[in-house]
């Protein structure tokens, strides 16, 4: 792949371990989304791969599955699923990572989900 088709810039989210006497949970900054930003943004080569419509509880839910592909980084090597990529308006969770056969720490592809209909 070359570096002509990192064409977008996205942005990791983190959230915050908060304890609540019970456990830890994971919670993220409702009100100012930009306060759980981890890192500077990252250039990135963005493919939609499935997208799709659910009926659930009288709603209409849809849903867009995302693969982005970054640079091999230390920084971008330490994002995991509990982080979050913001890119165009949206919030994708991350549900799998990994490095592409043949691309021994060049690249990292993240597939991820949004909800695109709110």
């Amino acid at each position: 792949m070359s570096a002509g088709r990192l064409n977008r810039r996205i942005q990791f989210r983190r959230g915050t371990m908060v304890s609540d006497g019970f456990g830890t949970r994971l919670e993220w900054n409702a009100a100012q989304p930009e306060a759980d930003n981890h890192g500077t943004p990252v250039w990135a080569e963005k493919a939609d791969i499935s997208d799709g419509e659910r009926w659930r509880a009288g709603e209409v839910g849809a849903q867009i599955t995302t693969r982005f592909k970054v640079r091999y980084s230390p920084f971008t090597a330490g994002i995991t699923p509990k982080d979050r990529i913001a890119f165009d308006g949206l919030t994708y969770n991350i549900h799998g990572i990994k490095e592409p056969p043949g691309t021994r720490r060049q690249w990292i592809e993240l597939t991820a989900s949004a909800r695109n209909d709110q």
